[in-house]
């Protein structure tokens, strides 16, 4: 009996788990690539927020790709905010500085006199808007790079559309290893799950390593203060108060010449500790839209963990789990092949990856509410 009575409550959570799936696909598939017009001339200044914390190997070439922009050096500044760096990060941009006068560097350290903080990102990014000269602040992170074309698509939306935020893509790089591959899999998934969900209005994503937000907005909706102790969220949980101002004034520009590439985490302990961060901020998100998903998702992927255990009870379970598995693997194919064709990747092991997907999904879910983790060698409540 209550054997069945799990099986119910697992189909009743997969049905509208696949039903939201689909209805991302439909949203993605509606979606129109941004083109920037022919003949444009920018209008918009905007400040480039760099948070940086022991980035020696990534933050030359991360500069050199914005200064590569095929955008005039007269409308943007970049700020880099060195967060407690032990590296040669400060070195490394003070020596880059001699090359451009239109990038400033904070030593944040300096800024906080010793006072220990919970959420060190967001104290540099608010920072950086301090002294900031833009109309606009769009935050990246110190490990990725930028197309040529990532300014000009940003400010041509912004010039076309009139939003106060707009969120953009990110990518992984993928050196083809199973780790590599497997957080491609989930990471494009999400991309592809906040361009439709931003897209449609459904509810607010976004990835700080590519973002925009209007400079004045920021103050408007008083910044990070009432969020500013969650160690995540500067850009998720930012977004969800913009949101709730300007509903209508929200965008998320749809473009290849705007993708932003990054690194996978390097280990198992660091991708697990990176994925715990972002769950960690889920229950204070102020959309219920997207809090509901996330509750969908994690107790379906919860039963799907604990089913084969069932096996001992009756062997037959595990023909019924391996059939939850295979679904969910079409399901979530048919939303990742237009996601993939617009990434430029394809994702055939997405039945190979289920159960390990379904097992981080838990253990993510779970520490970032009831545990801690470590990021950027700090242990973050």
């Amino acid at each position: 009996m209550w054997l069945n009575i799990y099986l119910l409550i697992t189909v009743a959570l997969f049905i509208p788990y696949a039903t939201i799936i689909l209805l991302y696909r439909k949203w993605f598939i509606k979606l129109k690539p941004f083109v920037i017009p022919e003949v444009f001339e920018s209008k918009i200044h905007f400040s480039i927020i760099i948070p940086a914390r022991n980035e020696e190997k990534n933050i030359i070439p991360c500069l050199q790709s914005i200064f590569n922009q095929n955008f005039s050096q007269n409308l943007f500044e970049v700020i880099v905010i060195d967060d407690h760096s032990t590296d040669a990060t400060t070195n490394l941009v003070k020596k880059f500085q001699q090359q451009y006068q239109n990038i400033k560097l904070i030593c944040l350290e300096d800024e906080l006199d010793g006072k220990k903080l919970n959420s060190y990102k967001k104290k540099a990014i608010e920072k950086g808007i301090e002294i900031s000269k833009g109309d606009w602040i769009i935050t990246t992170d110190a490990d990725c790079i930028v197309t040529k074309d990532w300014l000009l698509s940003f400010a041509a939306i912004i010039q076309k559309e009139e939003p106060v935020f707009v969120a953009a893509p990110v990518a992984f790089s993928n050196d083809r290893t199973i780790l590599s591959t497997f957080q491609n899999l989930d990471f494009i998934c999400l991309q592809g799950i906040t361009a439709a969900s931003v897209s449609a209005g459904f509810h607010s994503m976004c990835n700080g390593a590519n973002l925009a937000y209007k400079k004045s907005t920021f103050y408007e909706v008083d910044g990070f203060n009432g969020i500013d102790a969650i160690a995540s969220g500067d850009d998720m949980m930012l977004m969800n108060k913009i949101k709730q101002k300007f509903p209508s004034q929200m965008a998320f520009l749809f473009s290849k010449n705007a993708i932003v590439t990054t690194h996978p985490m390097p280990d198992w302990k660091s991708f697990l500790n990176q994925r715990i961060r972002w769950a960690s901020k889920a229950d204070q998100l102020k959309d219920k839209n997207i809090f509901g998903v996330l509750v969908l998702v994690y107790f379906l992927n919860l039963l799907l963990f604990l089913m084969p255990l069932l096996a001992f009870f009756k062997p037959a379970i595990l023909l019924i789990w391996l059939l939850f598995l295979l679904l969910k693997s079409v399901v979530e194919f048919l939303f990742l092949l237009p996601v993939g064709n617009f990434f430029g990747q394809s994702f055939i092991s997405i039945p190979f990856f289920q159960p390990m997907h379904i097992m981080y999904t838990v253990i993510a879910g779970w520490f970032g509410k009831f545990g801690k983790y470590h990021w950027k060698g700090r242990q973050v409540k």
